[in-house]
């Protein structure tokens, strides 16, 4: 468990720190330079999440059941996640209304995807990594909303158009997820 909590951190701690620490991330950016500061980012990113990988490995090979999910949870968790990658795709598909709403669908679609999860999962290990996810997304989406409002910020509003586009390749990847990469990966086969 410890592995995985190291991880979550190693991993989660460079991810927040553009919005929590701007200042302190600029003046790194400044003393080395912005690519070895990237390469830094990057190098400690994926030291956590191979940690992340490991340590939830390691934690399912004896799980703490802290609640069996009721029935119909995988569905909801299902349906929730495909909703989480239309957002996550609405993230990269210029022009959305899904990112004229909420600035920041990526943030939002992770929050969804890991709450979505905490709804069939009821190991600690699973509490862990889902909940680590909600509750950073939960921050990072609040501060960088309230960041938005603070400098004026305000979203094209976007097309229709381009919300279909980001509704088809999030439905997609979700399906191409689900059916043929969750099992292996993963090790839980959700349908």
């Amino acid at each position: 468990m410890t592995a995985l909590v190291v991880g979550l951190v190693a991993f989660l701690a460079p991810h927040s720190v553009g919005i929590l620490a701007s200042d302190w991330r600029s003046r790194q950016i400044t003393r080395i330079g912005e690519r070895p500061y990237k390469l830094a980012y990057s190098a400690v990113s994926l030291v956590g999440f191979l940690l992340v990988i490991w340590g939830f490995g390691e934690a399912r090979a004896s799980p703490t059941l802290l609640w069996q999910a009721p029935a119909g949870a995988r569905h909801a968790t299902a349906a929730l996640t495909v909703i989480a990658f239309i957002l996550i795709a609405a993230a990269y598909v210029p022009g959305t209304r899904m990112k004229a709403a909420l600035g920041h669908p990526m943030t939002a679609g992770v929050g969804l995807w890991a709450l979505a999860h905490l709804l069939s999962n009821g190991r600690l290990a699973d509490v862990i990594l889902f909940g680590a996810f909600l509750a950073w997304s939960v921050v990072l989406f609040a501060v960088r909303r309230a960041r938005d409002r603070d400098a004026g910020i305000v979203y094209p509003p976007g097309a229709l158009a381009r919300d279909g586009i980001a509704a088809i390749a999030g439905i997609v990847a979700a399906l191409v997820f689900a059916f043929f990469l969750h099992a292996p990966l993963i090790g839980v086969r959700p349908f």
